[in-house]
């Protein structure tokens, strides 16, 4: 394989150890290959300004404006008592706005001599809030001079790349260690076929790195971006389309279901019957189960769609094939509560080998890391005997220990919360390879299922059953509007008082020694934001006050695991009138009489979260209430978020919402492990039609030439992007 030695080459090399130091450490970037594709996130024309009036809070942003005026003052602090402390005040414009910058201490001086006003420079900082005001402290600046031989006309038309920068760098130096760079750009092997780049009209790899870096006009980043972002669609689709190709090869044993078994025996005691939509998912399932190469397939289902019941339909069609089944939950609460109710809804059709099992009844068993050593050995002895058809469990599952007679169906619950070896683990299990199903309650729009789940089959449950309950949903403004949260703790009351409960969710546990570090705080400090609300302190104060009288409790992850779930079953048998939780309560919690839910300093979650936590009231038949409380401002984009997930009930919406509000960044699951996303173009929304197109055009030449042996280059940017990790990630997708 041809390695491209001035693109492996170490950014320490070229740059020196210092700057290469930080982009390791806070960009992630090592080799100049890394740098050349560390893009502009947008360009500033020198002789526009920067849209003030849209910065986004506690960003790091890099703004281009005039300074309009400066004053310093002096203050009296504990530091310079008497009244030596010294403030710089600089307000800048860009005529949408005006940001006022300050700068305190030793620290005025120079930017007292240099930010005159009239003065344009490019300043870098972290947007935050004081007095209502949107300021930045203690900005990085450059000053934009031109240098004398440039006319005004180019200067003023120059486009200057803004960076994704950090405080230890800001982007203007950034972009003086791409100029070092640059000329290396000529050595970038170019992945794409000749054939299919000529036929769509990109410019080649090189040209594209020179325009998207130094533009000279409007219409080269365009061309650079269009470019780049097949690179980036076209050589992930290969990897997956690889994936699909060797998943094929794989061999398993078919299972289909016997017309008179244990399917039919459950199809007919349920109370009610299944919607069109489960029932054409069912299908879809029973139709892979039944040909020789393993089944992959994503199910998403709204939360409340009846995901279980078609999973479980799944697992009692390969028992009766003479397969067992295992299902995989993320967490001992969830496994619980699986394991409770698959065996509700199977009745005596659950207890094979006891006395009043039905004919054709099998075992159901649980395990978990807690269980006790007798039930744990009990529970191992039926699954390595086939006695149990079908087991539910956390990782515990995945031991060394845990035998099976014959592995025929994984089932993972909410899948991005396992980790990779996991899943490979568990399907290392089977003599065979088993069917894989995963089911996550999280939806997600066409364009990501193809990009991150794409060596899956996707199937989606959008209706409800008949007889769930619409949630209402609110925005509690708690800072300007104090009584509304007084009303929202009498909405509890009231709910109570009528029978049902409530969950109160707050983002943080309590018991964490934050409480030192959070004194010493500076007087420019003081503006910043306060730690989020605790499930502990939450608790009391509530049990204390506005909901003195009612029964409260307290549910968090770092629990013993019987207390959870000591918990969860006083909660689940009415005992516990509110549950104040973390998100640990996000993911299959089923108590139909909770009807109200509060979520303290809402804008700390991610809109789907909110959307998976909501989903846990208004499962009975009476109506829900979600009420989103939130301290912040009403022109934050985190309110918007907020009002989008109270506008809508609709989870594809919501998805859609959120990856339009934070990017790709974790698309490929890169957000568990803090490492850079590999779409650094490419957004997955937008470009619907290109993912669809490299998808074709890879699925073809892979078809083709399995191994590539005809396309170096483009093995060699997939080896590039699958590193190890991604690699793994891809795999156990």
């Amino acid at each position: 394989m041809d390695s491209v030695p001035a693109l492996d080459e170490p950014l320490k090399k070229v740059l020196g150890p210092a700057t290469a130091k930080v982009m390791a450490e806070h960009l992630g970037l090592h080799t100049v290959g890394d740098l050349l594709h560390h893009y502009p996130r947008r360009y500033e024309e020198r002789g526009q300004l920067t849209h003030l009036a849209d910065l986004p809070m506690d960003e790091h942003v890099t703004v281009v404006a005039q300074v309009a005026d400066a004053r310093l003052h002096t203050f009296a602090s504990s530091r310079a008592p008497r009244g030596k402390g010294q403030r710089l005040e600089v307000t800048i414009t860009d005529g949408s706005g005006r940001l006022q910058l300050v700068f305190f201490g030793a620290g005025v001086h120079k930017p007292h001599k240099e930010l005159l006003p009239g003065t344009r420079a490019m300043f870098a900082g972290k947007v935050s809030v004081f007095n209502r005001r949107l300021q930045l402290a203690h900005p990085a600046y450059e000053l934009l001079r031109g240098d004398a031989e440039e006319t005004v006309e180019t200067w003023a038309g120059a486009l200057i790349p803004i960076y994704p920068a950090t405080a230890k760098l800001e982007s203007w130096k950034i972009g003086k260690a791409l100029q070092t760079v640059l000329p290396s750009a000529q050595e970038a092997a170019d992945p794409l076929p000749e054939s299919l780049r000529e036929g769509r009209g990109l410019v080649p790899l090189p040209e594209a790195l020179l325009k998207i870096h130094r533009p000279h006009t409007k219409a080269d980043i365009e061309e650079a971006r269009a470019r780049l972002k097949w690179d980036e669609a076209f050589v992930l689709q290969v990897a997956l389309a690889r994936r699909r190709h060797a998943d094929a090869q794989l061999p398993a044993v078919p299972r289909r279901p016997r017309p008179d078994g244990i399917l039919a025996a459950f199809d007919d005691r349920l109370p009610f019957t299944l919607t069109e939509g489960q029932r054409k998912v069912s299908e879809e399932i029973f139709a892979d189960l039944a040909t020789d190469h393993p089944m992959h397939r994503l199910l998403q289902g709204e939360v409340g769609s009846g995901k279980t019941l078609v999973a479980l339909r799944a697992m009692l069609a390969v028992v009766d094939a003479g397969g067992q089944a295992a299902m995989l939950a993320p967490t001992e609460v969830l496994a619980q509560q699986h394991h409770r109710s698959v065996t509700e809804m199977m009745g005596e059709l659950a207890q094979g080998g006891m006395l009043g099992g039905a004919e054709n009844a099998t075992k159901v068993v649980l395990l978990t890391g807690s269980m006790g050593a007798a039930a744990r050995r009990h529970a191992l002895l039926d699954l390595a005997t086939g006695e149990a058809g079908i087991v539910i469990g956390t990782h515990a599952l995945i031991e060394d220990k845990v035998q099976f007679h014959d592995l025929g169906l994984v089932v993972v619950d909410e899948q991005h919360r396992f980790g990779v070896e996991q899943r490979d683990a568990l399907r290392g299990k089977g003599k065979q390879p088993p069917h894989l199903l995963v089911m996550t309650a999280t939806p997600i729009p066409r364009t990501v299922a193809m990009t991150v789940f794409g060596d899956l089959e996707t199937s989606v449950l959008d209706q409800l059953p008949a007889g769930r309950s619409p949630i209402a949903s609110h925005v509690v403004p708690a800072a300007d509007k104090p009584h509304f949260l007084a009303r929202a703790w009498e909405r509890v009351r009231e709910e109570v008082e009528k029978g049902h409960q409530a969950y109160v969710v707050c983002p943080r546990i309590g018991d964490e020694e934050d409480g030192a570090k959070a004194k010493k705080k500076s007087d420019e400090d003081e503006a910043e934001k306060r730690p989020p609300l605790a499930v502990l302190d939450t608790a009391e104060q509530l049990a204390r006050g506005p909901l003195a009288g009612l029964r409260v409790e307290a549910l968090h992850g770092r629990m013993q695991p019987d207390d959870k779930d000591a918990v969860m079953r006083r909660f689940a048998a009415g005992e516990v009138d509110v549950l104040v939780a973390t998100t640990v309560i996000e993911v299959g919690v089923n108590v139909p009489n909770a009807t109200v839910m509060v979520i303290m300093d809402a804008d700390r979650f991610g809109v789907s979260q909110l959307h998976q936590l909501r989903g846990r009231v208004g499962r009975g038949s009476a109506p829900g209430l979600c009420l989103l409380v939130s301290e912040m401002p009403e022109a934050s984009a985190a309110r918007q978020r907020l009002n989008a997930v109270a506008s809508t009930l609709d989870g594809f919406e919501l998805s859609r919402i959120d990856l339009e509000q934070r990017r790709e960044g974790d698309v490929l699951g890169q957000a568990q492990s803090g490492t850079r996303s590999s779409l650094r173009m490419l957004a997955v929304i937008d470009d619907e039609e290109v993912i669809a197109e490299a998808r074709e055009e890879a699925t073809r030449i892979v078809a083709a030439d399995p191994d590539l042996e005809r396309l170096p280059a483009l093995r060699t940017a997939l080896d590039a992007l699958l590193d190890e990790e991604r690699e793994q990630y891809l795999e156990k997708g």
